[in-house]
């Protein structure tokens, strides 16, 4: 962050092609920083100075500390910082993606970028723009080579994962293998982001990792309308960005993409090795990597996903399906944000639900709100067997009890069930059910805290956890309750070292 004392300094905005874009000319008493730098990030824009220039350059460790000391102009700068990048996104200009349609991997990466708030443009491969083509002759050997990704610093990735991506953008922080952490959070949901934000607020040397983007399922919520506080409703993506970026604020390092491969709790501190070779250390472990949707037993699902089929509904996804007729499967509260949602884009949802009631499974204003919907109908006992297309996807075979039909469509939503998300607890046998949902206190074992595994000193919060309550403000809950057994658990352990 710059604070100009003389002189001017133009922030200017750039995209893959060399185009600048005038931001902001800032003179005396005004401030040059956005968001990215909480954490000391790199920048998404350029600054210059215009004819000579005094300014007070101020280090994000000391930005942190101003924004928590001086608590009225600290909600100022945060506001500027976060509506800053809000309107570089809504530019547009930085990261271009060049891809055909219908491309799994443009979708991926869309959902990408936008779920992390990285301004950028997507453009067809058979545009007529002559800067595209020409990018397009030079580098892409085959349909394989799609997306291709144009970078402002003239780097250019073909069709690369989202790890590549975040490494070519700069991301990952330097980890320092002999550093010990307090607290290392393995999911950046709102458990592991309430949990981020209490015990780095509190002091706590906190890091959280995710393997795609802060927010979970819940950042993919179109709207939350029963969280609480927010009476007109918030969009998950801004209920959890806020949480994202309060969590910086505290001074928590946040590592995204970082997948989690195993877990090394035979010794204190306990030992993360993530799916890059990187290790991290620290004194606690927290649990938060959540659940996600099961895929259920469809012939020609993994086919199509990406190109018919989705887990979530985001405006990436409405957009492919606007004006035409979608099917949703699920019938919890979830499913029901998102019929509604796509309602007001699609011409016709059609739920698609295996029981006959919703009651069961579903908040009643939602069920209220579906009733009210013309374009929105809802089938019990029914449940989808296959999916059918060439390229995308075409046709659904339906089954209604011992009756099979086919019905025309290309977009599919699928919100069916739960299975955690505990793959990389590796090499630390927690203790989980029936279901593979990690057991905490009482049902871990004798003497444990509410929220404490079968291991001491490894926690769980959130989605993940047996018997959690699956909503959002539950999981915001398990995050800061946690948050006072690690301290309890800290004190105890240099009490007996």
């Amino acid at each position: 962050m710059c604070v100009v004392l003389r002189g001017m300094i133009r922030v200017s905005s750039r995209d893959a092609f060399g185009r600048h874009a005038v931001v902001s000319e800032n003179g005396p008493g005004h401030f040059v920083a956005e968001v990215g730098q909480l954490s000391g990030g790199r920048s998404i824009v350029d600054g210059d100075a215009v004819g000579d220039v005094s300014a007070i350059h101020i280090v994000p460790e000391q930005l942190r500390a101003l924004l928590i000391a001086e608590a009225e102009l600290g909600e100022r700068i945060m506001r500027a910082l976060i509506l800053r990048r809000v309107a570089l996104i809504e530019r547009g200009n930085g990261i271009v993606v060049v891809s055909q349609p219908h491309n799994a991997r443009l979708h991926a990466l869309q959902s990408f970028l936008r779920r992390n708030n990285v301004p950028h443009a997507v453009i067809g491969a058979s545009s007529e723009n002559d800067e595209t083509a020409c990018y397009v002759a030079k580098w892409v050997r085959d349909d394989s080579d799609y997306p291709l990704v144009l970078h402002p610093n003239g780097t250019i990735l073909r069709a690369p994962d989202e790890a590549e991506l975040a490494t070519a953008l700069g991301w990952l922080p330097d980890f320092d293998p002999e550093y010990v952490y307090d607290v290392a959070i393995v999911g950046a949901g709102p458990a592991g982001l309430a949990t981020a934000v209490y015990a780095a607020s509190e002091g706590l040397r906190v890091i959280v990792l995710d393997h795609n983007a802060p927010g979970g399922q819940a950042g993919a919520s179109a709207r939350i309308e029963n969280f609480f506080g927010f009476p007109t409703g918030i969009s998950g993506h801004a209920l959890t960005g806020r949480a994202y970026v309060q969590a910086q604020k505290f001074g928590a390092d946040v590592a995204i993409p970082a997948q989690a491969e195993s877990l090394d709790c035979g010794t204190t501190p306990f030992t993360l090795r993530l799916s890059s070779a990187v290790t991290i250390r620290s004194r606690t472990i927290v649990i938060a990597s959540g659940a996600s949707y099961r895929k259920p037993d469809i012939q020609g699902l993994e086919r199509f996903e990406g190109r018919g089929t989705y887990y979530w509904a985001s405006p990436v996804e409405a957009k492919l399906c606007a004006g035409q007729d979608v099917l949703l499967v699920g019938g919890g509260n979830s499913a029901g944000q998102a019929a509604v949602y796509l309602a007001s884009r699609a011409r016709r949802v059609r739920m698609l639900i295996r029981g006959n009631s919703l009651k069961a499974s579903m908040s009643q204003y939602l069920i209220d709100r579906i009733a009210a919907l013309d374009n929105v109908d809802v089938t019990y006992g029914t449940q989808i067997t296959a999916l059918r297309g060439d390229r995308t996807l075409e046709e659904v075979e339906l089954l209604s009890g011992t009756q099979r039909s086919i019905v025309l469509a290309e977009h599919v939503f699928l919100f069916t069930g739960a299975s955690p998300n505990t793959s990389w607890l590796v090499g630390c046998v927690v203790a989980v059910d029936q279901n593979g949902f990690v057991r905490t206190g009482d049902a871990a074992g004798s003497g444990l805290q509410e929220h404490e595994t079968s291991v001491p000193g490894v926690f769980c919060a959130g989605d993940v956890r047996s018997g959690s309550t699956k909503r959002v403000a539950a999981a915001v809950g398990d995050g800061a309750a946690v948050v006072a057994q690690i301290h309890r658990h800290l004190e105890r352990a240099v009490a007996q070292a």
